[in-house]
C-alpha cells in the first residue's frame, strides 16, 4: 500500500486503500488529467462504480471490497453491536452498482462470509485485512494468468485488443494486458492494435496509455478497422479481457468482442480470453443468462461533451455482448488454461 498520500496515480493504481480512505484513479480522465478521488463511505463508492470511476471486473471486485470495510465502520459507528444489521443497506447499494461484472457480487459474497463469523466488535480491521488480500490475491492471479497466457503465444506476431483489460481495470498488471506485458517481456509480441472501444474510448485513453507507459508498441485503430488488419495477415491473436464468464465458457466482455471473434474466426486466427476465475461464474448455465448492462444512449449520442448525432436520434447502448464459447480458442485463468471450453472442460478447471 502507499505509504504517502497518493498524488498522481499510474497504471497500476486503479484502487489505493490510505489511512482510512479508499482512493480511486478517475478513470473518466485519464490520460488527460491522472487524478485520485478520495471515499470514505461506501455509498460513494457504489456512486463511483456506476459512473465508471473505477470499472474493468476485477477492479471492480477490488473497489467493493473496500467499500464493504467503510460500510463496516460505519454501520460500527452508528450502531455498534448491531452494526451486522446496520451494514445490509451499504451493500445492497454496492451490488446494485453494476450489473454484468460478477467479480463485484463475488467479492461482496467474499466479505459478506467474513461478517458472518465476526463476533459484534469493531468489524474494521478484520474486513480491510479480508479488502486487501483480495487486492493482493487479484494481482498475483493476473502475473500467473499473464504468464500461462504467453506460452500459448508461439510468436514474434502481432496481436489485438479490445477495451482495457489491463492494471488499470484489475488490482494491477491485467488480465488481457498481463498476457501481453508476459508475452512482451519474452519477445513473442513486436506489436499491439488496441480498438479505440467506443463510447468511453477505453483503448484509446487507457490501453494505449498503459502500453506506452510501458514501452510496449502500440497502435490505436478505430473498432470497424480490426478487420482489414487481420486480412493482413499479420496477427497471430486477439486477447481479451472478460467481465463474466459462464458455466460453458461463453464469455460476456466490452460491446464488440463477439463481432471481434467472429472476424478472427473467419481469418484463422485464435482467440483469447484472460481473466481470473473470479470472474467465471459457474451458476449460470450459458451467456444467454448474463444480464447485459444498457447505459444512458447520450453516451453514445455525444462524444466528449459535444453532441454527434441530430436532436431526436434514437439510439441503443449496450455495454457489453456475449462470445459464444465455439468461438475462443483459450480461457486463461490462474489456475490453468482451458482450451476450446466446454461445459466439462469449465467444471474441471473451477473443481
Amino acid at each position: 500500500m502507499k505509504t504517502t498520500t497518493p498524488t498522481v496515480p499510474t497504471p497500476d493504481d486503479a484502487a489505493v486503500w490510505h489511512e482510512g480512505r479508499l482512493y480511486l484513479a478517475d478513470q473518466r480522465i485519464l490520460p488527460e488529467r491522472a487524478e485520485f478521488l478520495s471515499y470514505d463511505r461506501a455509498d460513494a463508492v457504489a456512486d463511483a462504480i456506476r459512473a465508471m470511476v473505477v470499472r474493468g471486473a476485477p477492479a471492480i471486485g477490488v473497489a467493493a471490497a473496500y467499500g464493504v470495510v467503510l460500510a463496516g465502520r460505519s454501520a460500527f459507528a452508528s450502531a455498534g453491536s448491531d452494526w451486522k444489521t446496520a451494514i445490509e443497506a451499504d451493500l445492497e447499494r454496492l451490488a446494485a452498482s453494476r450489473p454484468t461484472a460478477v467479480n463485484l457480487f463475488w467479492a461482496i459474497r467474499r466479505m459478506r462470509a467474513l461478517i458472518e463469523q465476526l463476533d459484534t466488535t469493531d468489524p474494521t480491521e478484520r474486513l480491510l485485512r479480508e479488502a486487501i488480500a483480495i487486492h493482493d490475491e487479484d494481482r498475483a492471479a493476473n502475473r500467473r494468468l499473464g504468464d500461462l497466457g504467453a506460452e500459448l503465444i508461439e510468436g514474434p506476431t502481432e496481436v489485438i485488443t479490445h477495451c482495457n483489460a489491463g492494471a488499470a481495470a484489475t488490482g494491477g498488471y491485467g488480465t488481457a494486458l498481463g498476457v501481453v506485458r508476459s508475452a512482451y517481456a519474452a519477445g513473442k509480441i513486436t506489436r499491439v492494435y488496441a480498438d479505440e472501444t467506443r463510447p468511453w474510448m477505453q483503448g484509446s485513453r487507457l490501453t494505449a496509455w498503459e502500453l506506452m507507459h510501458d514501452g510496449i508498441p502500440v497502435t490505436l485503430q478505430a473498432d470497424g478497422a480490426a478487420a482489414s488488419l487481420m486480412a493482413t495477415g499479420g496477427v497471430g491473436w486477439v486477447i481479451v479481457g472478460s467481465d463474466r464468464i459462464a458455466a460453458n465458457g461463453d464469455v460476456a466482455n466490452k460491446i464488440g468482442t463477439y463481432g471481434l471473434a467472429v472476424m478472427a474466426k473467419y481469418h484463422g486466427i485464435k482467440f483469447m480470453v484472460a481473466a481470473p476465475t473470479s470472474t467465471i461464474d459457474m451458476e449460470v448455465a450459458s451467456g444467454a443468462e448474463i444480464p447485459i448492462e444498457e447505459r444512458d444512449p447520450e453516451e453514445l449520442l455525444s462524444c466528449g461533451g459535444r453532441r454527434l448525432a441530430p436532436e431526436g436520434c434514437v439510439a441503443r447502448n449496450p455495454v457489453f455482448d456475449v462470445t459464444p464459447a465455439s468461438l475462443v480458442d483459450a480461457i486463461v485463468t490462474e489456475k490453468g488454461v482451458v482450451l476450446d471450453p466446454t461445459p466439462e472442460k469449465m467444471c474441471e478447471l473451477m473443481r
